[in-house]
């Protein structure tokens, strides 16, 4: 599937690890600087096609003014399927971590998701297709090249998946306010698939009763909640403590 991959770390990050994926670079002539020049010159060091353009051409391009002046033609892996997860989980040879979004609409909470849940070593996020976003430009910019290198899998009955998850030996810990059981009382050493609520709803309720254990978030101020993409940061590192101790 080909797809647009636009800013600079989106774009450093496909030349350095998937630069086959690749087939051609734009740059706006006007948005030059010492970053983007350095991106050319490894683009041309692959052979990889390069066409002078306006910023205006790239808004119209992406969608979006968010480009900084560089987008590439990029040929993503497809979104994985419930085949291609419980594949990785009857295969796995060490205790999974997966990560569950439970309908988090906003593109950018998802690239920011992915980004975390790559440096935490995640092994794929599960996320419903419908009344969800997917790996558009916008998430793919946000998640700086964790798009392209985690396994993102859509599908279509989220309980049901949970379900199959828990038969597979797959322990699932959903986050909600309504439980007193705090995040560090859990036990996350385990194959462990962490699931996220919705960024005003948290979860639903299909879902919050296929988990094993609800945990909540210790919230000393005023405030009584975080963004999705803070908490998931949160808990996915506190279960890399766990699991590295």
């Amino acid at each position: 599937m080909k797809t647009f991959l636009n800013g600079v770390h989106s774009v450093h990050n496909a030349l350095e690890h998937d630069a086959s994926n690749i087939t051609q670079l734009w740059v706006a002539e006007n948005k030059r600087n010492p970053r983007i020049d350095k991106l050319l010159a490894r683009a041309e060091k692959l052979g990889l096609k390069v066409e002078n353009t306006t910023a205006s051409a790239l808004d119209r391009m992406t969608g979006s003014r968010q480009h900084q002046g560089i987008v590439a033609e990029y040929i993503a892996q497809d979104v994985a399927s419930e085949n291609d997860l419980f594949e990785m989980v009857t295969n796995a040879t060490k205790p999974l971590l997966l990560l569950v979004l439970d309908g988090v609409t906003d593109p950018h909470n998802l690239g920011a998701c992915l980004r975390t849940a790559e440096g935490a070593g995640v092994d794929a996020v599960i996320a419903p297709k419908d009344k969800a976003a997917g790996l558009t430009p916008t998430a793919r910019k946000v998640a700086s090249g964790a798009a392209e290198t985690l396994p993102f899998v859509q599908v279509t009955n989220l309980a049901r998946t949970l379900q199959l998850l828990k038969d597979a030996g797959v322990w699932i810990t959903g986050t909600s306010d309504k439980t007193d059981q705090a995040l560090y009382q859990a036990n996350f050493s385990g194959p462990t698939a962490i699931v996220m609520g919705a960024e005003d709803k948290g979860l639903r309720r299909l879902t919050e009763e296929a988990c094993d254990h609800l945990i909540s978030i210790p919230m000393a101020g005023s405030v009584s909640s975080l963004n999705v993409s803070v908490a998931t940061g949160v808990v996915l590192y506190e279960a890399v403590r766990q699991r590295n101790s």
